[in-house]
């Protein structure tokens, strides 16, 4: 006799006893089952993918040892201070200006284009580098046609095509017009037109990587008001540069040329107006942070500061040219090192007038001294090679000779490269 059926069912959450003879661990394995739970799935093949997507993330991720050896990613706190970018650049810059070999000079360029591939941000005035790159290009063309069109007092044997010569007035001796076109002229001129190119690319590099506005804060007290129209007129070029891409890209979509003299006056119009309102807008927040407020110092700490810092900027151009000058190298670095030592004091007095306060100041650590190091190690490797070997830097025109790679002022801009793998790594952006 078999007791009769609860009318209520079995219990919420309890499994009903199996009637008698059957087999249960079927059933209860078939319920705990991930298939059961899971439709279209059987807990083998879920377990080989959970494994095997564990296997893959710690594959992925490198072991605390080699983490070590890694750039951290960048953060507020570990930022890499912004004058060290303009000191690697500023190096780099000046290693260009020590030569004109086309072989070192593209070098240099492929080690500032490197870097900033490598830790540039999606910041707006990370996007200027393609237009210095830009810019770089249309100087050597700009280069080369005045030197085929004015002439060129290198003399050259190889003529390449001679252009229609206009006969000028006796004042103007020494200036021609058209004429002979040589090789070796636009060799000259090509090389002089790179490294210009060069420098401003350096420059580019630096105004890609380095924030403003943290400049700005980095910047001595005394020399805060001139840093601001500095850095004001340095985002003027990527505020644009973002500008003029919107414009081309919202002209695009709507089935608009985006190339011709008439689109450039269409797209000018609306970039001009939007650097007026961002001018006014920057007015406005200086305005309400209490830019030009200064506090009072006596008569005598103001008159010291001028006489330091004129005194100091004159030592600083008389220790310049002599060094530069070869009758002058015996007095050009006690000077140079005497108007600094000045001008930084008079830096340091004339700070007293500003009231500003530094929230969260860049800090300058060891990251920092690398990057600006290997600025500074390739500039001091090529100003040494150019007293060494002088026809490896600077290749001649006439005769007219390949130019050939120097291997150790080449291996020497290669520590340019080092800010690519010490300086923190930008975050990448949250839909990647």
């Amino acid at each position: 006799m078999t007791p009769p059926a609860d009318p209520a069912g079995p219990a919420e959450g309890v499994a009903a006893a199996p009637p008698a003879g059957t087999d249960a661990a079927p059933a209860d394995a078939a319920a705990r089952a991930p298939s059961a739970r899971r439709p279209g799935g059987t807990g083998s093949d879920a377990a080989r993918r959970a494994t095997a997507a564990t296997g893959t993330a710690r594959a992925g991720t490198p072991s605390p040892r080699s983490r070590r050896h890694l750039a951290p990613e960048a953060r507020r706190g570990n930022a890499l201070h912004a004058g060290a970018w303009w000191l690697w650049a500023l190096g780099l810059a000046t290693a260009a200006s020590r030569t004109t070999n086309p072989l070192l000079l593209g070098l240099l360029v492929g080690v500032a284009g490197y870097v900033v591939a490598a830790r540039r941000t999606t910041a707006p005035w990370a996007r200027s580098y393609g237009a210095f790159l830009k810019l770089g290009l249309f100087v050597i063309a700009l280069r080369l046609l005045f030197s085929a069109v004015l002439g060129s007092p290198v003399p050259g044997a190889h003529t390449l095509l001679t252009l229609p010569e206009v006969p000028l007035p006796a004042w103007a001796q020494g200036i021609r017009l058209g004429g002979r076109v040589t090789a070796e002229q636009l060799v000259f001129a090509f090389y002089d037109g790179a490294k210009l190119a060069t420098l401003l690319v350096c420059i580019g590099a630096a105004n890609a990587l380095a924030n403003p506005a943290r400049l700005l804060k980095s910047l001595p007290a005394a020399l805060y008001e001139a840093g601001v129209a500095v850095v004001v007129a340095m985002t003027f070029a990527p505020n644009m540069v973002a500008d003029v891409a919107r414009l081309r890209t919202a002209r695009r979509l709507r089935g608009r040329p985006t190339g011709g003299i008439r689109a450039v006056a269409q797209i000018a119009l609306p970039v001009l107006e939007g650097a007026l309102e961002r001018s006014v807008a920057v007015a406005a927040s200086m305005d309400a942070r209490g830019y030009g407020r200064t506090a009072e110092v006596p008569a005598a700490v103001r008159h010291t500061t001028n006489v330091l810092t004129l005194g100091g900027l004159l030592g600083m151009c008389a220790g310049t040219y002599g060094l530069l000058a070869a009758e002058g190298a015996g007095y050009g670095l006690p000077v140079l090192l005497l108007g600094l030592l000045l001008a930084l004091a008079g830096l340091r007095l004339g700070g007293r007038r500003s009231i500003r306060t530094r929230y969260r100041p860049d800090r300058w650590g060891p990251r920092a001294w690398l990057v600006a190091g290997s600025g500074a190690a390739v500039a001091a490797s090529l100003a040494c090679a150019g007293a060494f070997d002088p026809e490896g830097l600077r290749p001649g025109v006439v005769p007219l000779v390949a130019p050939t790679l120097p291997l150790w002022p080449a291996a020497a801009i290669l520590i340019g490269l080092l800010p690519a793998f010490v300086a923190p790594v930008p975050p990448k952006e949250a839909s990647q």
